[in-house]
């Protein structure tokens, strides 16, 4: 008898479901066509996932297939990012407040009144806009390497200053390493002494997208709006302080962009934060997808209806 996706989706490993079935859609927002994976049925308690850079909602692919049977998730590629529009920007301004404008629309769009939010790398400070806007919004959040801390913040940090200060002297060289295929490889296997782990696919993909026409503008727009992150920190601090939704933080070790210190420093203003440190990447789920899952079910299994 041949199996449906539904019967596929019953295939578990680890407790967690093998092969949910993504939907690959799109809907526009704005005038931008934000193409987004979804799985998962409505239902179900949502789960809104927002990706790092270089990456896309791809890097949730997985995830999506294993607990998509369980929950409903949805993740959005912004513009300039995977298969959504790139407006040149000339006519859309590549700033990490008009990024969680675009979410947040598009979760409108979307009918998500609620949700739980993960956030990776840029996913971050998109969402922390998000969430202090509407607070109602977020039944909880999970950060993967995700970072409102100083304490979060790697050497690499200290190279982005010269940038911040003089743009028009430091542009040049800040967005030729950022679109090398070296730099974007290191991304991923930043100090994991088991490269043999990764898929080479996953830089190469990204330096294709990272190097189409546009991108230089657009990713230097958004690592010269960075800055105004870490202005940020406080006020996110604040606001995770005053709020304590429920939080789980997942940090790949190996990461030398946002150090293990950063995820620790969650508990300061939420003591009953659940951290995991695993041994990964930067984007963790890269060789510890299972983990990822299992520990994402569990957290969502504690939370108030």
């Amino acid at each position: 008898m041949k199996k449906t996706l539904a019967a596929a989706a019953l295939v578990t490993l680890a407790g967690v479901a093998q092969s949910a079935p993504v939907a690959y859609r799109n809907v526009t927002v704005d005038g931008i066509n934000i193409a987004y994976r979804e799985a998962g049925d409505a239902s179900k308690p949502a789960l809104l996932l927002l990706h790092g850079v270089p990456s896309s909602s791809r890097m949730y692919d997985g995830l999506l297939r294993k607990l998509g049977d369980q929950y409903h998730l949805v993740a959005p590629d912004y513009p300039g990012f995977g298969n959504s529009d790139a407006p040149d920007a000339s006519r859309f301004t590549y700033t990490f407040d008009n990024l969680a404008n675009v979410m947040q629309k598009f979760a409108d769009v979307l009918g998500m009144q609620r949700y739980v939010l993960l956030m990776q790398d840029y996913g971050a400070p998109v969402g922390m806009r998000m969430v202090t806007a509407r607070p109602d919004s977020v039944r909880a959040l999970i950060f993967q390497n995700g970072n409102v801390y100083e304490e979060g913040l790697g050497p690499m940090w200290e190279k982005r200053k010269p940038f911040w200060a003089d743009r028009a002297a430091h542009e040049r060289d800040v967005i030729t390493a950022h679109q090398s295929i070296a730099v974007t490889k290191a991304r991923h296997i930043g100090t994991d002494p088991i490269v043999e782990a990764y898929d080479p696919d996953l830089w190469m993909d990204e330096h294709a997208y990272l190097n189409r026409p546009g991108q230089a503008k657009i990713q230097a727009d958004l690592i010269y709006d960075y800055q105004n992150n870490l202005a940020a920190y406080p006020r996110w601090q604040a606001w995770l302080n005053q709020h304590k939704r429920p939080t789980l933080v997942i940090w790949g070790k190996y990461d030398p962009a946002f150090i293990v210190p950063g995820a620790h420093a969650f508990k300061r203003d939420n003591p009953a934060a659940e951290v995991h440190i695993l041994d990964g990447g930067h984007f963790v789920m890269d060789t510890k997808l299972d983990d990822v899952a299992n520990i994402t079910s569990s957290f969502m299994r504690t939370l108030p209806k």
